[in-house]
């Protein structure tokens, strides 16, 4: 659905497809690249201990914080940046979720991400991409940082904007 600024939100089945991949527990740290109507961060915001979401589009950021603080979600704080360059400040991440499809992985994601931690991403063209979760294999040990690939099927998300993804 259309939410403003060339931007959509994912169709809700889509939407608990993502945070079943996750595996979210209600302790976890995490990092939301797409922010949007703010909907997504929401339910990531029940599901988990705290929330970071990083939006490029600063309507939609505006738009976003103001309907999670009227909603009462408090362990969300959102960012108006590059989410291909993640949110450094408050890493490591036990889940990534990336709501736009990209060519490849931002490297400052795996980076962000803690042992054992998870990104969801649709990876491929602009269009037409595979839901991949990437998933940071063994905390400790010669295979720690190892990352496993795992498609969890075709998927269409707007394209991921930034100095690590597409062009605008």
């Amino acid at each position: 659905l259309p939410i403003g600024n060339g931007q959509t939100i994912s169709q809700p089945f889509m939407q608990a497809r993502y945070l079943e991949a996750l595996r979210l527990t209600g302790t976890e740290r995490v990092l939301e690249i797409g922010t949007g109507s703010g909907y997504q961060t929401a339910l990531l915001g029940a599901l988990a201990g705290t929330v970071f979401s990083v939006e490029r589009v600063e309507s939609l950021a505006v738009a976003a914080q103001r309907a999670l603080r009227e909603a009462g979600v408090a362990n969300v704080s959102v960012l108006l940046g590059d989410g291909t360059l993640g949110w450094s400040a408050y890493a490591p991440y036990d889940a990534i979720l990336v709501a736009a499809g990209g060519p490849a992985v931002p490297p400052p994601l795996i980076e962000q991400l803690a042992p054992e931690g998870r990104i969801l991403i649709p990876l491929g063209k602009r269009g037409a991409q595979v839901l991949t979760l990437v998933e940071r294999t063994g905390s400790g040990g010669a295979h720690a940082g190892a990352l496993r690939h795992t498609p969890l099927g075709s998927a269409r998300f707007v394209p991921l904007v930034g100095e690590h993804g597409f062009d605008a």
